[in-house]
């Protein structure tokens, strides 16, 4: 059975972004791919969102942008985080873990 495509909460795009770049600087076709794969499949973000994620995470200091060459000799610009977005990193899953645990006592109530 193929996984549905589910939308993303507003606000979580951020979060998912920062997830994905803790452990290495990626381009943006990275991003997408790192983001689908660790959702298992579930979120498929579109360049269209991802873009205007990247600018406002940039210009916010969370992640810094360098041009690079890609694996496919193409010219990309990679983002890293920097230690600003490493902290809003671990502010953020703290903020999604009492809110998604919250969801879940109400779901399981009877």
């Amino acid at each position: 059975m193929a996984a549905e495509k589910s939308e993303l909460l507003q606000g979580t795009l951020d979060m998912l972004i920062l997830k994905a770049l803790q452990r290495e600087a990626m381009h943006g076709f990275g991003l997408t791919q790192r983001i689908r794969e660790m959702s298992g499949e579930v979120f498929q973000v579109e360049m269209g969102s991802l873009y205007p994620a990247l600018c406002r995470l940039e210009a916010r200091g969370w992640i810094r942008g360098a041009w690079g060459v890609s694996d496919s000799n193409r010219r990309a610009r990679f983002y890293e985080l920097t230690a600003n977005g490493r902290k809003q990193l671990r502010e953020e899953t703290a903020k999604w873990e009492t809110l998604s645990g919250a969801i879940n006592l109400m779901l399981r109530a009877t």
